[in-house]
């Protein structure tokens, strides 16, 4: 389903710097009535429409004073990750991707959710192609994300009665400080923020929002994969799934 942006109330976590600061940016551009800009520290930007939270999406207790702050909301944007180098032999860096990438998104998803279920709003997830083929010098990092985009799938599915959308964002290495060292070419925030919110007003369900992205966008809609996603949603109509 389509949402657009202009008077909508938006909310980005991750919203301090990179593709979080750009989405914040251009949801103000397309006239959102009211932009809640969440992050680990306060920010300050230049315009009334825009709320700071703080808003750790790792911290129970701020997603709950986060909860308390908004009183309504129309698209739910989580963007807050983290990305950090591994190479298999240390356990402890798939819990701190998971806790942020895949535990964060789903405890703030669900916190949120009664406000968007009234607004039938949208949640749009930031994946990353990581999630479907791995980055070997990342391996923690696209577990997370397979697990995200595993995930975003699923809450599509389960969602859909209640009114809500849901969109899975799928951009290759974005020019920002979390992939910044690695020797590839890289996208600016700026663009993929544009592309992100242009998916989201024409309804697209997987967006692909860079050059590198675009090579994927005809295949995977047209493909198995996706048509096995809505084989399998078509079970929670014939098993719902109890509240």
């Amino acid at each position: 389903m389509s949402l657009a942006v202009v008077d909508k109330k938006v909310l980005v976590t991750g919203a301090n710097r990179g593709l979080g600061r750009a989405l914040v940016e251009e949801a103000l551009r397309r006239g959102a009535k009211r932009v809640y800009a969440g992050s680990r520290q306060p920010m300050v930007v230049p315009d009334e429409r825009v709320t700071s939270l703080v808003l750790d999406v790792t911290d129970p207790a701020q997603i709950r004073e986060g909860v308390e702050r908004v009183e309504s909301l129309d698209i739910l944007i989580n963007n807050a990750g983290v990305s950090v180098p591994d190479d298999l032999g240390d356990r402890s860096a798939f819990e701190r991707h998971l806790a942020v990438n895949l535990y964060g998104t789903l405890d703030v998803t669900q916190a949120f959710l009664p406000l968007l279920a009234r607004s039938r709003g949208g949640v749009v997830n930031v994946v990353s192609l990581g999630a479907v083929a791995a980055v070997p010098v990342l391996p923690a990092y696209s577990v997370s994300k397979a697990a995200l985009l595993s995930v975003t799938q699923s809450l599509r599915a389960l969602l859909a009665g209640r009114g809500v959308s849901v969109y899975a964002v799928l951009p290759g290495p974005i020019d920002t400080d979390m992939v910044r060292a690695l020797e590839i070419p890289k996208t600016p925030p700026e663009e993929v923020a544009r592309a992100t919110l242009d998916g989201v007003e024409r309804g697209e369900e997987e967006i692909f929002p860079d050059p590198m992205s675009h090579l994927l966008a005809e295949g995977w809609r047209a493909g198995a994969t996706k048509q096995l996603e809505r084989q399998n949603a078509a079970l929670v109509a014939i098993e719902p799934i109890a509240a």
